[in-house]
């Protein structure tokens, strides 16, 4: 598989919550980390998520933005 995407992190399904056509799949990246990604159902069946799951978080994104407080 090649990307023009760069920010691909390596990580394990810890959970999946499904609702009637999107799905909340959350993925611990290590060192702490979890990347929550909302997904189709849909897409959910097809790649065979699951708790315990091996996958890779891909980031492409247009902006991003940063905070800090007062």
């Amino acid at each position: 598989m090649k990307l023009s995407a760069r920010n691909i992190l390596k990580g394990t399904v810890t959970e999946v919550t499904k609702g009637a056509v999107a799905a909340e799949v959350r993925v611990d990246v290590g060192n702490g980390n979890v990347i929550t990604s909302t997904i189709t159902v849909a897409s959910v069946e097809r790649l065979g998520l699951a708790a315990g799951k091996d996958v890779q978080v891909i980031i492409k994104a247009s902006e991003v933005i940063l905070g800090v407080e007062d």
